[in-house]
């Protein structure tokens, strides 16, 4: 519907155009005054070559700016007939009454818009100028009214080449627009899925794991059970807002708050964590980043590992931070699912890698690194 009405737009644009185009048409009023007042011989060809010329001007003319779906070669023979009709009407009258030698200017205003090439439309108007002169000085014109013709012919051609370079360029700029707008919105989506599988997936798979804590606990201590399934309500209520926070674009999961979480999820799950942390404290965006990726790692661990123990590893190196995530679980060959891509997507965002392999002994490990920024010292 929008290409639709864009079409419809640049249509009733073009129509204006060539009407406006019609105005141009006061500069054969001599020609056809001559052949009117029957200052002209033979007259029926002149007058009906006058007439076919002025609506192949009109044709053509329509042809780009109303953005009509004419073929190439249909255009371009047209521009060729047109040609030859403008100089032969210029050979058989010129030197007379009427100053037909004006026709050569709209000869070269029509293959300056209907030519895409610059290159050829310069040539196009150049060719037309000689013709000015050529035919100007064999048939007996006088030198300056040869000359203003030639200089009309020119100035017409290079401004309408510019008009019509201008209106490329702004067709361009407009697609480019519409481009950018479109992938914009596709990253967009991109993105918010991503966040929502992450948002979602793990918390959803805390909630189950404290709702079997929940069902173990009900027959031997409900009041322990109780506690548990507040717990639940609790997060529930964090996923909400959470959500919230994502739509708007505005979120905070930091490493240290996924960190706690992490712990209290894998106790639940009767997982034993151990964590080491050493270095300088992670920058805002290795903290995000190693954020998302130890909330996607739990969630995996939670889902998927089987494990009795698992290590969490924070520490820089040379390059960088890095942060590794280790299980004793089941192991085998990861397979990478919607969560680990929109964790490898996220790292690389931030110049950083993601590796997941089996680890030595059993289990799986995950290890991600985010590289330093480059410095933007100058230096002295």
């Amino acid at each position: 519907m929008a290409g639709t009405d864009r079409s419809a737009t640049r249509r009733r644009r073009g129509t204006a155009l060539v009407a406006a185009h019609t105005l141009w048409f006061w500069l054969l009023v001599p020609p056809a005054s001559a052949v009117a007042d029957g200052r002209v011989r033979p007259a029926l060809p002149a007058a009906v070559g006058l007439v076919v010329f002025a609506l192949l001007y009109l044709a053509l003319v329509a042809v780009p700016v109303a953005a009509l779906a004419v073929p190439a070669v249909l255009r371009h023979l047209g521009l060729a007939l047109f040609a030859l009709l403008g100089v032969g009407l210029a050979v058989a009258y010129a030197g007379g009454p009427g100053g037909w030698l004006i026709l050569l200017m709209y000869v070269a205003a029509a293959g300056a818009g209907a030519l895409a090439r610059p290159a050829r439309g310069f040539l196009w108007v150049g060719g037309a100028v000689a013709a000015v002169l050529t035919i100007g000085a064999s048939r007996g014109e006088p030198a300056g009214d040869t000359a203003q013709t030639a200089l009309v012919t020119m100035l017409a051609g290079v401004v309408t080449l510019a008009f019509a370079r201008m209106a490329q360029l702004v067709e361009e700029l407009r697609r480019t627009q519409r481009e950018l707008a479109r992938t914009a919105v596709r990253e967009e989506r991109l993105r918010f899925a991503r966040d929502l599988h992450d948002l979602l997936g793990h918390t959803l798979s805390l909630v189950v794991v404290k709702a079997e804590v929940v069902r173990r606990l009900v027959p031997t201590d409900p009041r322990r059970a109780a506690v548990e399934a507040a717990d639940i309500e609790r997060i529930g209520r964090t996923a909400l807002t959470e959500v919230r926070d994502a739509v708007t674009g505005y979120r905070d999961h930091g490493f240290d708050r996924e960190l706690a979480n992490a712990r209290a999820a894998l106790a639940d799950a009767g997982i034993a964590l151990t964590v080491r942390q050493s270095g300088e404290p992670l920058a805002a965006r290795v903290d995000d980043a190693f954020g998302w990726v130890l909330r996607e790692a739990v969630t995996n661990v939670l889902r998927h590992s089987g494990a009795s123990r698992c290590e969490i590893e924070v520490r820089p190196d040379a390059d960088g931070w890095v942060l590794t995530v280790r299980d004793d679980g089941v192991g085998g060959r990861p397979e990478p699912g919607n969560g680990l891509r929109g964790l490898a997507e996220r790292l690389e965002q931030a110049r950083g890698t993601l590796d997941l392999r089996p680890a030595p002994g059993g289990g799986l490990r995950l290890t991600a690194r985010v590289g330093r920024q480059p410095s933007t010292a100058v230096p002295t």
